[in-house]
């Protein structure tokens, strides 16, 4: 009886075996292979992030209260950030657009100043190096536009840095104050166009360029520039840079022609300096910008409310914090890179970069 042979020939501690299957059945293969391109189809079939914070329908500005003087206060003093380098476009990635634009968002903030009465005045809190030239204008006649439509005050208040954009949106205000420690002026324009044709020619690298006219490429950093080129670009600086002197002309107006372009050499200013040469009004923390703005309005002896406005999810502990974040994103992927790398045409910029 063989069959009963084998069973008396097993030990007797010894489960009966299970035949096993090898890793390389096609089972196994399969599972392995799911988990391995998992990730993958992830980041293929879905965005490249992904929204973690829990947002309410609709993303309307939502008023903050930053302070309250008393449970009793109902006027209200807005207090608008003006932060980063000043861009007309959203921030972007290699993958995409990410962030709001902030001239946009600048404007969306001064509307619903102006649209709430109990409003007296706005704080506009600036913390910029400046950025591109029709950003700072755009966001400079927006604020004048909200004094000429209002005649609500606005009291620009400097932080660490107000530097040529950031100063050119600050003339637009009825005083500027800055902070002891703040940098500011750099007056002034610049453009900064790369150039690689000594690095292509030791590579061996050449470009065919087929243009309609001479000047179509005038700037490309695949060719020297010409004194042509050079004459033109200068000519459009020089415009733009008269623009600035304008604005500055307007809003400092204790100072002459022959006195502001000697001022407007692109140096930057420490806070006392800028006030002894008359590019500022005094020299204040935020409080006293918020003092000032009381007064400006006519409620110096009132108590006030002092709000901001952010996006839902945001959170702000007292008027000294940020603006706050938007709400937050996991990045998959998140690559940034120099303008001119994705393919950006070059920018005029009311920018104090010493290290750009």
């Amino acid at each position: 009886m063989p069959t009963q042979s084998r069973r008396l020939n097993q030990p007797a501690n010894t489960a009966p075996s299970i035949a096993r299957i090898p890793d390389r059945h096609p089972k196994f293969v399969i599972r392995n292979s799911l988990f391995a391109i998992l990730p993958l189809l992830l980041t293929a079939c879905a965005p490249m992030s992904f929204l973690i914070t829990p947002v309410p329908a609709g993303r309307e500005l939502k008023e903050r209260v930053l302070q309250r003087d008393s449970i009793w206060a109902h006027k209200r003093i807005a207090l608008i950030d003006l932060d980063g380098v000043l861009s007309n476009r959203r921030s972007s990635s290699l993958l995409g657009a990410v962030g709001e634009n902030p001239v946009s968002l600048f404007k969306e903030k001064l509307d619903k100043a102006a649209a709430d009465k109990r409003v007296k005045a706005v704080v506009l809190r600036i913390n910029s190096p400046g950025g591109g030239v029709t950003a700072s204008d755009l966001m400079y006649r927006e604020v004048m536009s909200f004094r000429e439509r209002t005649k609500k005050p606005v009291i620009a208040c400097m932080l660490d840095v107000a530097a040529s954009g950031g100063y050119y949106v600050a003339c637009a205000a009825d005083r500027i104050l800055a902070h002891p420690t703040t940098v500011t002026g750099s007056i002034g324009v610049i453009m900064i166009l790369p150039e690689i044709t000594g690095t292509m020619q030791k590579l061996g690298v050449r470009t065919n360029v087929f243009k309609s006219a001479a000047m179509k490429d005038a700037g490309s950093p695949f060719r020297e520039m010409t004194p042509a080129d050079r004459r033109v670009f200068q000519g459009i600086i020089d415009r733009m840079y008269e623009g600035f002197l304008e604005v500055v002309a307007r809003s400092r107006t204790n100072l002459s022609d022959e006195r502001l372009r000697e001022l407007a050499d692109g140096r930057v200013y420490y806070a006392a300096e800028a006030v002894e040469n008359g590019l500022i009004d005094a020299i204040g923390t935020l409080p006293d910008a918020i003092a000032t703005a009381k007064e400006a309005a006519g409620i110096a002896d009132a108590k006030v409310v002092i709000v901001q406005y952010g996006r839902p999810a945001d959170y702000q502990p007292n008027y000294y914090a940020g603006r706050g974040a938007e709400p937050a994103h996991v990045s998959l992927i998140n690559i940034n890179l120099p303008n001119w790398l994705r393919g950006d045409s070059p920018r005029f910029m009311y920018l104090w970069a010493p290290g750009w």
